[in-house]
């Protein structure tokens, strides 16, 4: 990061470590799924190509984070267990959430064709998540119990329903008859009514799916005689068993036994509240400037793979430019401005937000997601040329801002680091194409002035786009001249239209050109 003046905007930010010896769990759910199963015509009461694009996404997760030994989902829900000794980036339970969650809704969008190849996404998909911090291998164990029990409650519910839906009563009559019922009941409602034996259902409906790393024989070659030749390996494997939580079942697994521990009993019986009150959540203080900035995870790589131009991309900017524009559209009560630079944005919520009553753990996740699954779905608009070749992700944290100074001092500081960083990368890629290897550049720009250095290099510094060297700003404006942002059919009368500027923000005269953005009473 730069050095500047408004660096001490740092002191507000908190950490929120995990600490060790307690196990991390990832939980996500779909966010609006109901709706998105209706407009993608998904099957009722489960649509088995879409749960099977759900565990798709979890072995990805599985593949990609090797801390991640275990993962258990039913319906739009996955639950992912670190291995207890992670330390995955530091067991900071907001990276550590935002990361995964990111990285499942890119995937999730990816491999969307390979699962529905005749439907069309309409709309990105996002998911919400949280962290719980599991004391021991028993409170796990009970976790994993009360998510099956979840699972199979909601699963006989939902067969009960949508079958009384298809014969003819509407959603209230159907939900009256079913409240309150037994779980025998309902077995009996299904038998004795729609000829259906429960116990005979496909098993990812009634158990949901476990995604676990487990260690399994495979062949490596064969002798000159035909003979298989093994090795043990560790493999990720999708299985749908009846007791996860169960001694049996765990006892099994040795990845699971070595990595988590061993469980001592079976259980029958979990209170929710017990296992809920290990969440790790908080809500962030009321009346202050929420701010949620989200990075690209090794965009350093991700950028030369897919060849950006250096030192800026333009196609790239506007793509982070176009996503963060539709956040803003899809929270258009909540957010009040957005400023990006290379591939960071920050989200400035307003003061007297309650979205998801003030939760950071649910106000990071659902914006983070979003803003990937746009990502990954408008890549194309603008690199028409380019396959994506594996699926991006962000990381985010969100950060208190008690007074609209201080607030304003934060942006100044990006705002800063921007063209410090953009200056330095002129530079920097002027030193490479005139021949000079990457180490020798830095060697070359270590401790020098860099106005300096871009005098002698002939740089054209302030000719430079704006966007460059200014970064952009997303707002919400009212003038009719302003270039507008509409897309999917999206309208936002009552708020404005969205607008995307590369102006300087560090002097006043911004803000008093437009005073509604940072408005405390809104």
């Amino acid at each position: 990061m730069a050095n500047s003046k408004y660096e001490y905007v740092k002191n507000f930010e908190l950490e929120d470590e995990v600490m060790f010896p307690n196990f991390i769990l990832v939980r996500i759910n779909g966010r609006n799924f109901t709706k998105f199963s209706q407009l993608h015509q998904l099957h009722k009461p489960y649509d088995e190509n879409a749960l099977n694009l759900m565990n798709s996404c979890a072995v990805s997760v599985l593949e990609e984070y090797a801390d991640i030994v275990l993962a258990y989902g039913f319906s739009d829900e996955y639950t992912f267990v670190f291995k207890k000794t992670s330390k995955f980036y530091d067991r900071r339970a907001s990276k550590v959430l935002s990361i995964i969650t990111s990285f499942f809704s890119s995937v999730f969008v990816t491999k969307w064709s390979d699962f529905f190849p005749q439907k069309e996404l309409q709309y990105s998909p996002s998911f919400h998540g949280h962290v719980t911090s599991c004391a021991s291998v028993d409170v796990l164990q009970a976790y994993l119990l009360w998510r099956q029990n979840i699972c199979h409650a909601n699963n006989q519910y939902d067969q009960c329903f949508w079958r009384l839906v298809k014969r003819g009563m509407d959603f209230r009559e159907a939900h009256d008859l079913l409240k309150g019922a037994e779980k025998c009941n309902l077995n009996n409602l299904l038998f004795d009514e729609f000829n259906v034996n429960y116990n005979t259902l496909e098993p990812i409906f009634r158990q949901g799916s476990c995604v676990l790393k487990a260690v399994v024989d495979d062949i490596v070659k064969y002798t000159d005689n035909g003979v298989p030749i093994k090795r043990q390996r560790r493999k990720i494997i999708t299985v749908h068993s009846k007791k996860i939580a169960g001694r049996k079942f765990w006892n099994e697994q040795t990845v699971l036994l070595k990595e988590l521990g061993c469980f001592v009993e079976d259980i029958d019986n979990v209170k929710p509240e017990y296992v809920k009150s290990f969440e790790f959540d908080s809500k962030l203080m009321p009346l202050t400037w929420i701010v949620i900035r989200i990075d690209g995870c090794h965009f350093h790589r991700f950028s030369e793979l897919h060849e950006f131009v250096k030192p800026n991309d333009e196609r790239a900017l506007n793509l982070m430019n176009s996503c963060a524009m539709t956040v803003l559209e899809e929270f258009p009560h909540d957010i009040v401005f957005a400023y990006g630079v290379s591939d960071e944005y920050s989200f400035i919520l307003k003061k007297t937000t309650e979205l998801f009553q003030r939760r950071a753990s649910k106000i990071v996740s659902t914006i983070l997601s979003f803003f990937t699954s746009t990502y990954v779905m408008r890549w194309k608009d603008f690199f028409s040329q380019s396959e994506l070749k594996y699926p991006p992700s962000f990381d985010g944290r969100a950060v208190c801002y008690p007074s609209t100074e201080i607030l304003k001092d934060y942006l100044s500081w990006r705002q800063v680091d921007c063209h410090i960083n953009n200056q330095y990368n002129s530079c920097f890629w002027k030193l490479v194409d005139s021949g000079k290897r990457k180490r020798e550049a830095q060697q070359n720009l270590k401790g020098a002035q860099l106005q300096k250095k871009i005098e002698e290099l002939a740089i054209d510094y302030n000719n430079l786009p704006a966007m460059f060297r200014q970064g952009s700003s997303v707002f919400w404006d009212k003038m009719d001249n302003a270039l507008t942002h509409q897309q999917n059919g999206k309208s936002s009368e009552s708020c404005g239209r969205v607008i995307v500027e590369h102006c300087n923000i560090i002097r006043s005269g911004f803000w008093l050109e437009h005073p509604r953005i940072l408005e405390e009473k809104q």
